[in-house]
């Protein structure tokens, strides 16, 4: 801001403004805009939609659990009877796959247990439709 201090001339006469202030129009201007936003009302977009009702929830069916269990000596025993017989333990798997609601079949195998004999129940398993299948215990090897 530079501050006029007198003609050149030194008649004590102040020199004319060619320019005219625009700093007190701007300030006006500024207050009417934020006054006429203020006054607008806000328009709320509403649109009236009819959605369809949906279907209410399916009953929860809780599966029965099934406790395979796979002892040292390689031993399948299904909810504590023990199966010597892979043929048994097939037609237990498949008539569990065909059931509804499978039940969950929670594998829970020794220690000790041979690896055959475990991936041996897998693969029945998986060849049988028995999809629900969890290794259960697995605690004891997080050493």
């Amino acid at each position: 801001m530079a501050m006029s201090v007198g003609s050149g001339n030194g008649s004590g006469e102040p020199e004319v403004m060619s320019e005219m202030n625009t700093t007190p129009l701007i300030d006006v201007m500024l207050v009417l805009l934020i006054m006429l936003i203020i006054t607008i009302p806000i328009q709320l977009h509403n649109v009236e939609l009819n959605l369809p009702a949906g279907n209410p929830p399916p009953q929860t069916v809780i599966p029965e659990v099934v406790q395979v269990d796979i002892n040292a000596a390689g031993v399948v025993s299904w909810n504590g009877e023990a199966i010597n017989d892979r043929e048994v333990l097939d037609s237990k798997l498949s008539g569990a796959a065909a059931q509804d609601v499978q039940p969950e079949l929670h594998l829970r195998a020794d220690r000790n247990a041979p690896y055959k004999a475990v991936a041996a129940v897998l693969a029945s398993a998986q060849r049988l439709g028995a999809n629900k299948l969890g290794l259960v215990g697995n605690e004891q090897f997080a050493q």
